[in-house]
């Protein structure tokens, strides 16, 4: 009987790991979308710099979008986070989602480090389970 809730507690262990692995996961795919939505504004930036205008799609809201043409395409106004948004030329631009990228590529490896810890634990946890239900089956088995 003992073995049996050690069974369940190390079973509810693992499920509560892979539940954490997932939320990781997911985690690690928002990072992952972030990181290619500014490789896209870089390859933007150096796609509009330097032109006095730029045919493109503007967006009007509910996925919609209309076609215009961008003018003085030299002042980009760039978020810095917390709401705040500041007026940058192209390189200053790059300066600033550089930097973007470089703390989304360490939170990226943060998330990764976590999401392998987290397996290993519930795979060290799943290889209890496993030793302590064989252990239980030939214990099952003496008795027959």
């Amino acid at each position: 009987m003992e073995d049996q809730q050690r069974l369940n507690n190390l079973l509810s262990q693992i499920n509560a790991y892979r539940q954490q692995a997932d939320l990781i996961q997911q985690q690690i795919e928002l990072i992952q979308a972030s990181i290619a939505e500014v490789d896209a504004l870089f390859n933007t930036l150096n796609d509009i710099e330097g032109k006095d205008t730029v045919e493109a799609f503007v967006p009007i809201g509910a996925g919609s979008f209309v076609k215009g043409e961008l003018k003085d395409t030299d002042e980009i106004i760039i978020s810095i986070g917390a709401g705040y948004a500041v007026k940058k030329d192209a390189a200053g631009a790059r300066e600033i989602i550089g930097g973007q990228k470089e703390e989304l590529k360490d939170s990226l490896d943060k998330m990764l480090a976590n999401l392998q810890q987290v397996t290993d634990m519930a795979g060290n946890l799943q290889a209890q389970a496993e030793q302590l239900a064989a252990a239980a089956q030939g214990n099952m088995t003496q008795m027959s």
